[in-house]
């Protein structure tokens, strides 16, 4: 039998010493695909994203914890003592990646900043999260994904027209794109360490990842001084374009981003004299009421699943708004693995994401859900740093490390 590929990242080993989501987030994509990720944790409870979440019956780990958690071991260091700050260089030293989401000048004051670790290992990648940068006025700042997605003009689009800005999609929608660009950032970085044999640290805002989404925004401020509002289930670029309910109280989205969409949505209809009012969707956005009113009448008059096989009969963007139990209930999702089991002793089985994106090749895998606190840690103390058993004991003793003594 020929021998599995290697997986892409295998060799890479990343120090995941950021908490909550977007620093993790851009470790567990990455190993996904064979990086090896030692997770870095406050010996006193851990990441706080332990206890975000539904709880389960291990030491309380949410299943927040256990999805997100995924593919790597702990290993709990006080990195606020100068034992605990050596034993991280050290480990830096062996490392090829370090995540970090501290304020900033935080690691720098426990001698752990970007000059200090890059002298331990010029080759070291450094993931640097915070809420506005590490420059700027805004720099000192604390920041969560929502304080991101609303300073970043995001959650002002979100919402009716005549309503309060809402949340846009996941409260923590911020950070799992910042997490996205973490690990690009990453990739990039160790593609031109192949080349130059340097290291480099990456700086992510998590404001600067939902900005970055937000299409034509900026140019259109800028020619125009148009400043857009929440446009509600439809969209001010396109008609129609949005969401209508059905006759069995569901809801599909339709978009019909070119006036040749817009003429097969009215064959479908059997409307040609709509697609005749308004062949183009200039016409079709000013008139917008007008043409979204039409479309929610012919919507309402039909179930959900009998309109969304007119429109695949018929080549019109279409599909259902679903809930998580559609989701689940969905042959698409099952089909390409979105949704995986894993197992875990004390909490059971537990559906997570799957792995996005596919390889044809080496495609990514997830082994374990997000581990107990000090999982793995004496293992990592001896085969990474040659720790023996009486320094791992006094380093324990000192309340430096944290490790994992399991009972059955």
């Amino acid at each position: 039998m020929p021998e599995s590929p290697t997986a892409p990242l295998a060799g890479i080993r990343i120090l995941d010493a950021a908490t909550f989501v977007a620093g993790p987030f851009s470790a567990s994509i990455l190993s996904e695909f064979g990086a090896e990720v030692i997770k870095i944790e406050n010996p006193s409870g851990g990441d706080p994203w332990r206890r975000y979440g539904t709880p389960t019956e291990r030491d309380g780990d949410t299943l927040a914890w256990l999805s997100e958690g995924r593919n790597r071991v702990s290993l709990p260091i006080d990195l606020r003592k100068p034992r605990g700050a050596e034993i991280f260089s050290e480990l830096v030293r062996h490392s090829d990646v370090v995540c970090e989401n501290f304020r900033p000048g935080t690691m720098e004051k426990w001698g752990l900043g970007w000059e200090d670790l890059r002298q331990v290992n010029p080759r070291l990648i450094m993931l640097r999260v915070s809420g506005f940068g590490q420059t700027g006025p805004y720099r000192d700042r604390p920041g969560f994904a929502r304080i991101a997605q609303a300073f970043s003009g995001l959650t002002h689009l979100a919402g009716m027209p005549d309503g309060p800005p809402v949340t846009p999609g996941s409260t923590s929608l911020a950070d799992y794109t910042t997490g996205l660009y973490g690990a690009i950032g990453i990739l990039l970085a160790l593609r031109e360490r192949d080349l130059s044999g340097e290291g480099q640290f990456v700086d992510l805002g998590l404001y600067e990842a939902t900005w970055r989404l937000l299409d034509e925004l900026a140019p259109a401020y800028a020619a125009h001084g148009t400043i857009r509002g929440r446009e509600g289930i439809g969209t001010a670029l396109a008609c129609p374009h949005g969401h209508f309910q059905t006759r069995d109280e569901k809801w599909v989205a339709i978009a019909c981003t070119s006036d040749r969409m817009f003429e097969r949505l009215c064959h479908v209809m059997d409307r040609d004299d709509l697609w005749e009012r308004f062949p183009l969707n200039a016409d079709r956005v000013i008139h917008r009421v007008e043409v979204d009113g039409q479309i929610s009448s012919f919507t309402t008059s039909l179930d959900q699943a009998d309109l969304i096989q007119l429109c695949i009969d018929g080549d019109v963007p279409c599909g259902p708004v679903n809930d998580i139990g559609d989701i689940f209930a969905d042959p698409q999702f099952q089909s390409r693995d979105n949704i995986v089991t894993l197992h875990d002793a004390a909490a059971g089985d537990i559906a997570v994401p799957g792995v996005v994106p596919k390889l044809s090749r080496t495609p990514g895998s997830v082994t374990t859900p997000g581990p107990p606190l000090a999982a793995g840690a004496t293992e990592v103390l001896r085969e990474v740093l040659n720790f023996d058993e009486e320094e791992i004991a006094e380093l324990e003793a000192a309340g430096v490390i944290k490790l994992r003594h399991d009972t059955k």
